[in-house]
């Protein structure tokens, strides 16, 4: 391990390092296509992984692949490479592989990256489902009502649940929070059914990936090379940007202040990084601006890898101290600029002409300024750059796949877990809330049926009460009724008064012994003895 890394000689023999303790100042490689960005960039990860310092980078082609490899004196740039090797002085060159890591955010050619919803935040998704200000603001309140329900948003499925439930909650969420509208989370769902046409679905979910996996060195003190492939990935550029931004701001949020460590932590290259800035709101572009500004102090150095430096903005770029630029051509007033632009980001060198070498330079060949041990930018150097220890081009599909099985992270993300979150508890929420209508409905048409039983049951007892008395009046008013009344009473009448005179006369004789007294008792008698019958 040594303190640098080295990265050229120029014609003169002025050699050209990246000094470690300088690394995480961030850097440009900029040219223009097949002028050899690719290779330039395989020599500085090299570099990095031999000193012991991790690396993440973006496979845009499918070359970096090779990393993972040896180079072999059979390879078609072999003997090109060894007469650099021998120009500049590289006694010591010889092909060497490097510790990979391949990740895929589609799980294909490399383990699955996935980030929860919650994590990537409003802002991130806003920009990655091209939503307006207003559906921003919608997104950011299904955000917090998520959080202060305590509903996990982890999945697609989860902040589509969520979204439904705002919609249906629209009018309470509005006097609290704002204009909530349904058109609003209407265009929102839409946009998410685009973002799973492009994948998004893969990115979304657990086990979420824990940065400290990235952050890692061999048996042998050889930081790990981490690279995505990002073929696929190319396909869907704002997937691409966003999720590398989120990797971005992940690392910022995560990893402890260091302030200037020997050598980085971590070192993340950014290849096609104009995609990141290619219609970026406002408010994003401002957290970019912040996230570069301040991860240095984290230890996490940053490079971007572009065709034209223009494409990098001026509050950016401005951050990007340590410069390897390719040629650039000139054919329009465009590449004019950025050939001026370029040339102007420079330390002067009274003996490079730097506008006119931009557009003269070689395949291989680059003007180099880095950040000395000072801190001071080296003048610019018109420089051969180093050729590679590792393979240049793709590994094979069996390669890759040895690779995948063998690397240190083995299993750990290769299956989806889906555990309870906002989905599940909304769903269930819904369900108990329909059993609880329909069990209030049933109860309810219970109740009006005993109700109606009841109302039926007392006119039905009304209506034999009004039919008895109807009867009873029908029998007193019937003439036989009337006859047989009258002649029992008429029998009783009489029979009273014989058994009255037959009493009498037996207690107290005749009338003429019984006198007054037997007449009075006679009477009693043949009125108690009357009534009877009567009766």
């Amino acid at each position: 391990m040594s303190d640098s890394i080295y990265i050229g000689s120029s014609a003169a023999g002025v050699r050209q390092e990246l000094q470690l303790k300088r690394a995480n100042r961030h850097g440009l490689i900029a040219g223009a296509t097949g002028t050899g960005k690719t290779v330039t960039l395989q020599g500085i990860v090299e570099g990095f992984s031999a000193n012991g310092v991790p690396s993440f980078v973006a496979d845009v082609k499918g070359d970096l692949s090779g990393l993972a490899m040896a180079g072999a004196a059979t390879a078609k740039t072999h003997e090109a490479f060894a007469a650099r090797a021998k120009q500049i002085g590289l006694t010591d060159w010889a092909y060497a592989d490097n510790p990979v890591q391949f990740w895929d955010l589609f799980g294909e050619q490399g383990h699955p990256i996935r980030t929860t919803v919650s994590e990537m935040g409003p802002l991130l998704l806003a920009r990655l489902m091209d939503l307006n200000e207003v559906q921003e603001g919608v997104l950011t309140i299904a955000f917090h009502v998520a959080d202060k329900d305590g509903l996990l948003l982890l999945d697609l499925d989860d902040l589509q649940s969520m979204l439904t439930h705002c919609a249906e909650r629209a009018e309470e969420l509005t006097t609290t929070y704002g204009n909530v509208s349904k058109q609003s989370v209407g265009a929102i769902q839409r946009s998410l059914l685009q973002l799973r046409a492009q994948g998004g679905d893969h990115f979304f979910g657990e086990p979420a990936l824990a940065i400290e996996d990235f952050i890692a060195t061999d048996d042998k003190g050889r930081g790990i090379v981490n690279i995505l492939a990002a073929d696929k990935l190319m396909a869907s550029p704002k997937l691409y940007s966003t999720f590398l931004l989120w990797l971005l701001s992940e690392l910022f949020e995560t990893l402890p202040e260091v302030g200037d460590p020997d050598k980085p932590k971590l070192v993340f290259f950014f290849d096609e990084a104009h995609l990141l800035f290619n219609d970026t709101p406002k408010a994003l572009l401002e957290k970019v601006e912040q996230v570069v500004r301040l991860i240095r102090s984290k230890g996490v150095g940053v490079y971007f890898i572009t065709q034209n430096p223009i494409d990098i903005p001026d509050t950016v770029a401005a951050q990007l101290n340590n410069r390897i630029q390719h040629k650039l051509n000139a054919f329009t007033p465009k590449d004019q600029q950025a050939v001026k632009s370029a040339a102007e980001t420079f330390r002067a060198n009274p003996g490079v002409d730097v506008a006119t070498a931009i557009t003269e330079l070689a395949v291989g060949e680059a003007l180099v300024s880095l950040l000395q041990p000072d801190g001071a930018p080296s003048p610019v150097e018109r420089t051969l750059i180093k050729p590679p220890y590792s393979r240049v081009g793709p590994v094979t599909p069996v390669e890759r796949g040895v690779l995948i099985q063998t690397d240190a992270i083995g299993a750990k993300y290769d299956t989806a877990v889906d555990r309870e979150s906002a989905e599940e508890i909304l769903a269930a929420k819904a369900n108990e809330a329909a059993a609880a209508a329909a069990a209030a409905k049933a109860q309810d048409e219970a109740e009006k049926a005993a109700a109606l039983k009841a109302k039926e049951e007392a006119a039905a007892a009304k209506e034999a009460e009004r039919a008895r008395i109807a009867a009873e009046r029908e029998a007193a008013n019937n003439p036989w009724n009337k006859a047989i009344t009258s002649a029992t009473r008429s029998a009783s009448s009489a029979a009273g008064r014989a058994v009255a005179n037959e009493v009498t006369k037996a207690i107290f004789g005749g009338s003429r012994r019984g006198g007054a007294a037997g007449s009075i008792v006679g009477g009693l008698v043949r009125g108690v003895l009357g009534g009877l019958f009567r009766r």
